[in-house]
This record gives C-alpha cells, structure tokens and sequence, in this order.
C-alpha cells in the first residue's frame, strides 16, 4: 500500500483497488494469515494479530475467550495468545481457534467493525475451557476490568444448557476475584483454599500515617495475617526494593505479619509458612 499501514489489510482487495501492486504486496508487506497482509516493519500486537483474524474470516467471525477479555480491556493477555473465534470454519492457520458455538441475542457487542463477545459471554467461554487454575486467573482479570456480575454470568449459561464445561464453569465463577493483581497471585490465593484455609480477602486496604493506603494483596484482617507475591520488580527496580522495603516495615510495625511469596518458593511450603502463622495468630 501506498506509505507505511501499521494495522492488517486483506491483499486481495487491496490488490483490486489498486492501492498496492503484486510488486509492492511482496517486498513491503508480508502475509501473517492468508491473505491477509501487514508491513514488513511492523511487529504485530495482539489487537493487530485479533483484527487479522477477523479479516481471515471473511469480517463474518465474533472474537472471543482470551482475545475479547483483551479487548475488554483484560491485563495479563500475552501478544501471542491463541485467538478465539466463533466462526462455523474448523481449517485454521497457526494462533487461530475457532468454535462452532451458538450466540444469542445480546451475547454480542462491537469494537469498531469487529464483533465481540460480551463481558458476560467471555467470562461464560473462559470459564468452561482449559485447566481450572487457569479458567479462574482469566476471570479474575476479566472481572478486574469490567466488573461483570456472577449472577449474570450464571443466567447467561442457564440459557445455553447443553454446553460443555458447565460443572468447572460453576466452580470458577466460585472462585472468582477481581481484587487479585496477576495471574500469580490467583494461583496463591486458589493454593490457600485448596489447602483448606479459609478463603481470603483481596485488596485488605491499611491506612497510612500521610493520609495515603496500602492496598495488601490478600490475608486476614480480624487476625492481621497478610500474604502478598513478589514479583520480579523488586530485584530490576532498585527504588521499587526500597519502597517495598519501607512498605513491609511499616505493614509489620502496625501488628501484622507479612509473608512474602517469590516464584522460587514452592507452593507446598508457602502452605506451610501460612498455616503455620494462622494456627499461632488464632492461638493468642
């Protein structure tokens, strides 16, 4: 195309519009879908890869799953994820996944020219599908940015019965939390729970002495028993290792206890170090 396109154009029409020659088609641009084509000096990004997708389905597929959570403004959704759609086409090209499902009425919405699945709707797809830790990681980010509501949720999969996953659908919508920051922290949260400590709270706020709130990633407030994950922040960022420093101290100096969870620690012994603080802070 004439100048520079840093979004994706299908080759076929652009070629019978006349804005690109077969020449200009094959050294400026390369094809990241058939058919469908982006400049050579442009790295796609999810929203360009998803738009891609769209246009290989002849505009006729609805995003969904993990690429309509993105658009919906989703964290934690990686620029190579699988997109999902919901297109009638089982032939895909490699980092496309298309589903023969039924959409109702107003399981639907627009980006621009795109059709999406609903906030609802994508949490009813994301639910279902994969491992369970990973379903509940999907929706707590999902719930993070939209708020969407479990009740919803759970009438929307009232009306689709026969569908697949329901059971695991109903346990992660259980589980959900839209307080948790990262993946990785639903994945301590869910380790808590599944070792039978009670659930906790997300996002327990603490007051600090200049007016402004620490925000703990989760715990127990009526013990003052908090457990927050560290990630790699704190080791590339040296003012960030101070402000966690000054963070900590101050969270201890006002009665709690902290545990701090790094991705070296294993899962059976961050268990360990938190039941272990439970029982004595619930012994007192």
């Amino acid at each position: 195309m004439r100048g520079s396109c840093s979004w994706p154009f299908v080759g076929s029409e652009a070629l019978a519009a006349g804005a690109v020659s077969w020449h200009e088609l094959g050294r400026d641009h390369r094809a990241i879908l058939p058919n469908v084509y982006l400049d050579k000096r442009v790295k796609p990004r999810l929203r360009q890869r998803i738009v891609a997708a769209w246009l290989w389905s002849h505009r006729q597929a609805v995003v969904a799953g993990v690429a309509a959570s993105a658009l919906h403004g989703a964290d934690w959704v990686d620029d190579d994820a699988v997109i999902e759609l919901i297109w009638r086409n089982a032939r895909t090209p490699d980092g496309v996944k298309t589903y023969a499902d039924l959409l109702l009425d107003g399981e639907t919405r627009s980006w621009g020219p795109v059709r999406l699945t609903t906030p609802e709707r994508t949490a009813f797809d994301l639910g279902r599908r994969g491992p369970l830790g990973q379903a509940v990681a999907r929706l707590d980010a999902l719930a993070r940015a939209t708020g969407f509501k479990i009740g919803d949720v759970a009438a929307l999969a009232a009306r689709h019965p026969g569908a697949r996953g329901l059971r695991q659908l109903e346990v992660a919508l259980d589980l959900v939390d839209a307080g948790a920051g990262s993946p990785r922290e639903t994945w301590l949260r869910l380790r808590l729970i599944t070792a039978g400590l009670p659930r906790p709270q997300t996002q327990i706020p603490l007051l600090r002495p200049n007016g402004r709130w620490y925000f703990l990633d989760m715990g127990w407030e009526d013990i003052k028993l908090a457990v927050e994950y560290d990630g790699d922040q704190h080791r590339t960022s040296r003012p960030q290792f101070v402000r966690d420093a000054e963070r900590q101290e101050y969270i201890v100096g006002v009665g709690w206890t902290h545990i701090r969870v790094l991705a070296e620690h294993r899962g059976d012994d961050v268990v360990r170090r938190v039941r272990q603080a439970w029982e004595h802070l619930t012994r007192r």
